[in-house]
């Protein structure tokens, strides 16, 4: 991948912001660096901070009210990353619906509702207005995550079987789950493991889970709609200063693995280590393991984080596509719908049945 710089692009889309928070000033605004877009204004509900917002990242305009944001400035697409309601809505779902009827496309910030109802209610004014809606699910848009595909989409990788994710999260309580507040957490991080679940593997059918108590975590068995099977390791308790997640993927004869986001180990099938013959664990070059991780000494743009953790690409993606008058292919809502399937489900099920999804 070749990085095109925003200035160098001939064509960009006029974007406005709604959000000034600590996320969006790390991780968002400055994908505009690298993204077909011109900021045109910025919206928080403290004014003083969208000033800031705006003249720090170039914005001629700042507001306090996003419909006389979108009335006065008619932006092409709007870029959205705010937080919750007293009451544990996702404030983004009800701005993004503003937005679509203003003739706005948009692109948001996970989790993207907070059940199916609120959902269906952004995809109805999705299809009425005929605008896109895309959700920025980072880790499908990783280095690491993409490569990941491209090996199982390769003849001798084979179908894939099974996948093992670890991702360090809490479960509330049983008696908690009814609360959108004390889930809150949970919606909020769900969306990292279970977009690539989804993204890898296809649909969830199947779930069962085992819950710990006294940290919240959790080992769900699923099976997915291929037949293949999975594991989904909410690690929660883990050290802070641990690598964060790992996932697996095997396929027939060949597994590649991802360490903490940026390690790729491809184990390549054809490797004979005939058992109590063998006296060298060192196998052809041929079909030797390959290993791919990037340096950081180096000031590269793939050693950045806005790089390494998807936030560039997805929001490329979603620029490049809207520009060009295509749907985006990832961070769609039927995309986002596979993910609060599930959430919904830990919501409802106890530990221990196992439950079809859609039933």
């Amino acid at each position: 991948m070749t990085v095109t710089y925003q200035f160098e692009y001939t064509e960009r889309l006029r974007v406005a912001f709604i959000g000034a928070g600590g996320h969006s000033y790390r991780n968002v605004y400055p994908t505009f660096q690298y993204a077909p877009v011109d900021l045109v204004a910025v919206c928080d509900v403290h004014l003083d901070r969208a000033e800031t917002y705006a003249q720090r990242f170039g914005a001629a305009a700042a507001y306090d009210d996003h419909r006389e944001m979108l009335a006065t400035e008619q932006p092409d697409a709007v870029f959205i990353v705010t937080s919750y309601t007293a009451e544990g809505d996702v404030q983004a779902t009800a701005l993004a619906e503003d937005c679509l009827r203003a003739g706005a496309h948009v692109w948001m910030e996970k989790p993207t509702a907070a059940g199916l109802e609120q959902l269906d209610r952004l995809q109805a004014a999705a299809d009425e207005t005929g605008r896109q809606v895309m959700t920025g699910l980072k880790k499908i848009f990783t280095p690491a995550m993409e490569k990941v595909k491209a090996i199982m989409g390769t003849p001798e990788f084979g179908a894939a079987s099974s996948i093992s994710v670890r991702y360090p999260q809490s479960l509330p309580a049983p008696d908690l789950r009814s609360d959108d507040v004390q889930m809150i957490g949970f919606l909020d991080h769900i969306f990292h493991p279970a977009a690539i679940l989804t993204h890898l593997m296809g649909p969830v059918r199947r779930l069962s889970y085992e819950w710990e108590p006294r940290t919240g975590a959790s080992v769900s068995s699923l099976l997915f709609e291929s037949g293949a099977v999975g594991t989904l390791h909410l690690a929660a308790g883990s050290a802070n200063g641990a690598p964060l997640e790992r996932v697996e993927v095997i396929g027939d004869g060949a597994n590649v693995v991802v360490d903490n986001g940026v390690r790729i180990t491809y184990y390549r099938p054809g490797a004979d280590l005939g058992y109590g013959r063998s006296a060298s664990f060192v196998t052809d070059d041929a079909v030797a393991p390959l290993r791919w991780e990037p340096e950081f000494s180096l000031g590269q743009l793939y050693n950045k984080n806005l790089f390494y953790l998807g936030y560039v690409p997805e929001v490329v993606h979603f620029c490049e596509h809207v520009l060009a008058g295509k749907p985006v292919e990832k961070g769609t809502l039927g995309d986002v719908r596979e993910i609060i399937e599930l959430y919904e489900l830990y919501r409802r099920l106890p530990a221990g049945e196992s439950a079809t999804l859609g039933s």
